[in-house]
C-alpha cells in the first residue's frame, strides 16, 4: 500500500488537508512546542502514503521511521529498533532519548500492532512532548480496534492532552475515484461503489484494467478473515451471500449458532453495523469472501435465505431479493415466480436496466415454459432494453419473441409483437423494415375482433406515416387507432396514437396548433404512462425549437430531460439532448451547444441520431469559430453509421459537410456529398432539411428551384434574397444565419452589421470573408487579416484568445482550458503562445497582469 495508493500521476488526491495539518504541527515543533499526531484510517486508506509525502516535503528535518510488526508475538519496542533508538533501558529510556534528540520527525507506523512497551513509550512521550522540538506521527487502523484493544485504552488516556492532535484519513470521494479511473476507462461509479473510495482497493482494481477482484485484494481480505475464529468466518460467509446487507432478524435465521460471533466480526473492521442490519465495509471484500466459499456452502446459505425471505416477520416479501437467492439456490420454479414480479416493480419505479436483468434471470429458467409465456417474457424484456436505448438488443430480443409466436401459429400475438417492433426499428433508422412491420401487423390483426392489439397496430402505422412526413395519412391512422382504443378501453394505444396525431397537426399547421399535443400530455400524466409523458414533452420541445420558439423549447426540453433522467429513460434523454444541442446552435450559444454535444458523443449509445447530432454540432462549432478538428468530428459522425433512410441523421450531416468545406475554403464535390440526403429530404417533405441542404448546395454553386416547398426564412435564404433572409433570421433569433445572409449584401452598412454579429459570436472565418468584402467595396478601417474582435482591444487579441486569457486568470492549466472550451490541448497551446506574443510577456502570470493593466477583460 505505497504512495501510489492515492495518487493520480505523482500527485496525492484529496490529502492536502492531512498534509496541511502535519505541516502545521511541524511548525509548532520547530518553535519548541512538540506534538504527537495520531493519524487514523482504515486499512488501505493511504496513511503511509500521506506521511511519506509529508516527510518528503521536510528535507531540512531529521526523519526517524519505524513500523510495528504484524506478528502474533511482536518485538518489544519494535518500531524503535528500526532507527536504532536506545531500547535496552525500555520505554522510559526511549522516550527520554527522543525528547533530547533535537528537531526531528518520528514516524511510528501501524501502532494498532504495537506491543505493550511501545504503547508505554507513546504514553511517556505524550506527557513531555509539548516542551521539546519533536513531532511524533503515529499511524493506526481505526477499523480494527475493538473495545478491549490495548491501543483503544491508550487513545482514551490521550483524549484530553493538549499536545495530542488527531488526523483522520477519509476515503476518496467519487470525484477523486473518477479522476483515477479516467485514463483506464473503468466505470468510476461502479468502482467507487465496490471500493467505498478505499485508495488501496481503487489502485489495485485499476491495475487490472477492469472492475474485478485483483489477487492482491483477495489475499488481503482473506488474510484478515483468517485471523477470525471459525464462528467469525462462518458469520462472514452468511453476510457475504446477502448483498447489500443482512438484517439482524435474518442473521439469527441464516447464521444460526454462529450469530454470537457478530461482535468479533465488527471488531475486526470487516463488518459495520447499520440500522437493524450488518454489512461489509467494502463490497469488494464481500465479493472476495463470497468467491472463496465452496459451492455446497453457498448453496446451503442461499436456500436458507430464500426460505426466510419468503416469509418476513413484517412487511411484504422483496421479490428482487427472492429472485436473486432463488437463482443462486438453483430453484428455477422460484425464479420464474419472483423474477417477473420484481421486473414489473422495477419498471414501475423507472429502473429499466434492473428490469431487463430480472427478465433475463427468468428467461434463463424458461426453457420448458409454453411458447406464449416465453414470448411474453421476451417482449417485456425488449421494452426495458428499448427505454434504456439498448436498441440492437431490444430488436434482437423482440424478433425472437416474434419467431416464437409465428412458430406457434399465434397470429394475434405475432401481429401485436410486430406493432411493438415498429418504434424500435425507427430509432435505428430502419424505416423500410419499420413500414413493413406496421403494415404486416395491421394485416395480421384485421381478422380479429377490435381490441388493444389492432389499436396498437394502427398507432404503429400512424407513427410510420409521421416518419414519412405523410401528415394526412398520420392523422387518419391515428384517429382510427384512437377510435379502436376507446372502444376497447385501452389507455396505452389511445395515448400513443393521440400524441402521434397531435404531433402531425403541429407539423402541418405550425407550433401554434400545439393545444391538442398538450392535451395528450395531460392525459398521459393522469394515467401515469411515463414513457408517453416524456414523448409528448420531447415532441413539444422539438417542434418549439424547429419553430424558433426558443424559450418554450428550452422549457419543454429541460422538463423532458429531468423527467427522463429520473426514470432511466435513456432513449428519450439522449433524443432530448440532441434537439437541445441543435437549438443552442441555432441561437448562437456555441459553448452550450458544444457542452451538450460532448455528452452525446461520450455516451455513444445505440440510437444513431443523437450521436450523429453530437458530432455534427461539435464540427459546426469548431468550423464556425475557425478552430481545428472540425473535419475529424465530421469523420466521427460518418463513422457512427446512421441510416440513409433517416433524414434526421443524414440531413444535418450532409449539410455540415458542405458548410465546413465552405468555411474552410476547401474544394468539395457538393453534389456528390449531398445528393442522397437532398433527395431524401425532398421525398420526406422536411422543410428544414431541404432548406439547410439547398442553401449550402447554393454556396457551392448548385442552384435549386424550391420556393413552393420551403418556409421562411429558408425560402429567402436559398433564393439569395439577403435582406429578407437577414430580417427573418433576426426575428427567429438565429445570429449566425443572419450574419450569413448579411455577408451576401452589397450594402456596407449591412456588411458591418454582419461583421459585428461575427464578433459577438467569435465566428472568425465568416468575419474574414466579410472583411474582405468590405475592402473590395472600398470601406476603410477594416484591417487586412485582423479579426473583428481584435478591433475592440489594444492587444489585437481574438475572441477565442480573450476566452483563453479569462481562464488563465483563474489559474487553469492548458488541459483544463481545453476541456472547458472543448478544444484540443494543442490548440490551447497555440492560443497561449499567441497571447504571450501579442502582450509582449514571457509568462502566464505576466499575461494576466498585463491584461489587467490594459483592461482587456
Amino acid at each position: 500500500m505505497g504512495v501510489a495508493a492515492a495518487t493520480a500521476g505523482s500527485r496525492l488526491l484529496e490529502r492536502e488537508a492531512v498534509l496541511g495539518a502535519l505541516c502545521e504541527q511541524l511548525g509548532a515543533a520547530r518553535a519548541g512546542h512538540g506534538r504527537l499526531v495520531l493519524v487514523s484510517g482504515e486499512a488501505g486508506a493511504g496513511k503511509s502514503a500521506a506521511v511519506r509525502e509529508f516527510c518528503a516535503r521536510t528535507e531540512d528535518v531529521q526523519v526517524l521511521w519505524g513500523a510495528c510488526d504484524a506478528l502474533f508475538t511482536p518485538r518489544p519496542l519494535g518500531p524503535f529498533h528500526d532507527f536504532d533508538a536506545a531500547v535496552d533501558g525500555g520505554a522510559p529510556e526511549v522516550a527520554t532519548a527522543l525528547l533530547a534528540a533535537g528537531l526531528a520527525v518520528v514516524v511510528l507506523e501501524d501502532v494498532h500492532w504495537a506491543d505493550e512497551a511501545t504503547l508505554d513509550a507513546i504514553r511517556l512521550l505524550s506527557r513531555k512532548i509539548g516542551t521539546a522540538p519533536l513531532l511524533v506521527v503515529a499511524t493506526y487502523r481505526d477499523d480494527e480496534l475493538d473495545r478491549a484493544h490495548p491501543l483503544r485504552l491508550v487513545l482514551g488516556e490521550l483524549a484530553t492532552r493538549a499536545d495530542v492532535v488527531r488526523v483522520s484519513m477519509p476515503p476518496l470521494s467519487a470525484e477523486a475515484v473518477a479522476e483515477l479511473a479516467a485514463p483506464v476507462g473503468v466505470d468510476p461509479v461502479e468502482l467507487h461503489r465496490l471500493t467505498g473510495g478505499n485508495p488501496f482497493f481503487v489502485t489495485e482494481v485499476l491495475a487490472t484494467g477492469e472492475v474485478a477482484i485483483p489477487a492482491t485484494v483477495r489475499d488481503a481480505v482473506l488474510a484478515r478473515a483468517a485471523r477470525l475464529s471459525d464462528d467469525g468466518r462462518a458469520l462472514l460467509e452468511a453476510v457475504a451471500v446477502a448483498p447489500p446487507r443482512l438484517e439482524l432478524w435474518l442473521l439469527e435465521v441464516v447464521a444460526g449458532e454462529h450469530a454470537d460471533a457478530l461482535a468479533e466480526c465488527l471488531g475486526s473492521g470487516m463488518l459495520v453495523e447499520g440500522p437493524h442490519a450488518v454489512e461489509f465495509r467494502h463490497d469488494l471484500a464481500r465479493l472476495a469472501v463470497e468467491e472463496s466459499m465452496g459451492p455446497r456452502r453457498r448453496l446451503e446459505l442461499h436456500r436458507r435465505l430464500l426460505a426466510a425471505l419468503a416469509d418476513p416477520p413484517e412487511g411484504v416479501a422483496d421479490a428482487a431479493r427472492l429472485a436473486h437467492h432463488a437463482e443462486a439456490a438453483g430453484d428455477g420454479a422460484a425464479v420464474l415466480l419472483h423474477a417477473p414480479a420484481a421486473a414489473e416493480q422495477a419498471e414501475r419505479l423507472g429502473a429499466h436496466r434492473e428490469a431487463a436483468g430480472l427478465y433475463a434471470k427468468a428467461l434463463r429458467h424458461a426453457e420448458y415454459l409454453p411458447p406464449a409465456e416465453r414470448a411474453e417474457l421476451l417482449e417485456r424484456q425488449s421494452d426495458a432494453y428499448y427505454y434504456t436505448d439498448e436498441q440492437v438488443t431490444a430488436i434482437d430480443v423482440l424478433e425472437r419473441a416474434i419467431e416464437l409466436r409465428r412458430a406457434a401459429g399465434d397470429r394475434r400475438g405475432e401481429g401485436a409483437a410486430l406493432a411493438r417492433l415498429v418504434p424500435y426499428l425507427t430509432c435505428r433508422g430502419r424505416m423500410t423494415e419499420a413500414v413493413d412491420a406496421a403494415e404486416q401487423a395491421v394485416e395480421l390483426l384485421a381478422p380479429f375482433p377490435a381490441g388493444a392489439e389492432i389499436a396498437r397496430a394502427y398507432s404503429a402505422l400512424a407513427l410510420m406515416r409521421l416518419n414519412q412526413f405523410d401528415l394526412t395519412g398520420t392523422i387518419e391512422c391515428g384517429e382510427r387507432a384512437i377510435e379502436l382504443a376507446e372502444s376497447a378501453g385501452e389507455t396505452g394505444p389511445l395515448i400513443d396514437a393521440s400524441i402521434t396525431a397531435a404531433t402531425a397537426e403541429v407539423m402541418r399547421t405550425g407550433y401554434e396548433a400545439r393545444a391538442r399535443l398538450e392535451q395528450a400530455l395531460e392525459l398521459a400524466r393522469r394515467r401515469g404512462v411515463t414513457a408517453q409523458v416524456v414523448r409528448a414533452m420531447h415532441n413539444l420541445g422539438r417542434y418549439a425549437a424547429e419553430s424558433f420558439a426558443h424559450e418554450e423549447a428550452r422549457s419543454w426540453l429541460d422538463a423532458a430531460l429531468e423527467f427522463s433522467e429520473e426514470r432511466e429513460l435513456d432513449l428519450w434523454r439522449l433524443s432530448v439532448l440532441a434537439f437541445r444541442a441543435e437549438s443552442e446552435l441555432d441561437q448562437g450559444l456555441w459553448s452550450d451547444a458544444a457542452a451538450t454535444a460532448k455528452v452525446l458523443t461520450e455516451e455513444n449509445r445505440d440510437s444513431p441520431h443523437p450521436t450523429v447530432v453530437g458530432w455534427v454540432t461539435l464540427a459546426l462549432v469548431r468550423a464556425r469559430r475557425g478552430d481545428p478538428d472540425a473535419r475529424e468530428a465530421l469523420a466521427s459522425a460518418q463513422a457512427v453509421g446512421g441510416s440513409d433512410e433517416d433524414i434526421d441523421c443524414c440531413g444535418p450531416l450532409a449539410a455540415a459537410v458542405a458548410e465546413v468545406a465552405w468555411l474552410e475554403r476547401r474544394e468539395l464535390d457538393a453534389r456528390d456529398a449531398t445528393d442522397a440526403a437532398f433527395r431524401l429530404a425532398v421525398r420526406s417533405r422536411s422543410s428544414r432539411a431541404i432548406g439547410v441542404i439547398a442553401y449550402w448546395r447554393r454556396k457551392h454553386g448548385i442552384l435549386e428551384q424550391l420556393a413552393p416547398v420551403l418556409e421562411q426564412p429558408w425560402a429567402s435564404h436559398v433564393a439569395g434574397d439577403w435582406k429578407a433572409a437577414a430580417a427573418g433570421w433576426r426575428a427567429c433569433g438565429c445570429p449566425f444565419e443572419e450574419a450569413l445572409a448579411l455577408s451576401e449584401a452589397d450594402d456596407p452598412e449591412a456588411l458591418l452589421r454582419g461583421l459585428e454579429l461575427c464578433r459577438e459570436l467569435g465566428a472568425r472565418p465568416l468575419a474574414g470573408m466579410i472583411s474582405r468584402r468590405l475592402r473590395e467595396l472600398g470601406v476603410r478601417g477594416v484591417s487586412r487579416g485582423q479579426r473583428p474582435s481584435s478591433l475592440t482591444n489594444d492587444a489585437a487579441l481574438t475572441t477565442r484568445e480573450l476566452e483563453v486569457l479569462r481562464l488563465l486568470t483563474e489559474g487553469l492549466r492548458n488541459a483544463d482550458i481545453a476541456e472547458r472550451l472543448f478544444l484540443s490541448p494543442r490548440t490551447v497551446d497555440h492560443h497561449v503562445s499567441a497571447i504571450l506574443r501579442k502582450l509582449a510577456v514571457k509568462t502566464r502570470g505576466e499575461a494576466v497582469a498585463e491584461a489587467g493593466r490594459l483592461a482587456l477583460l
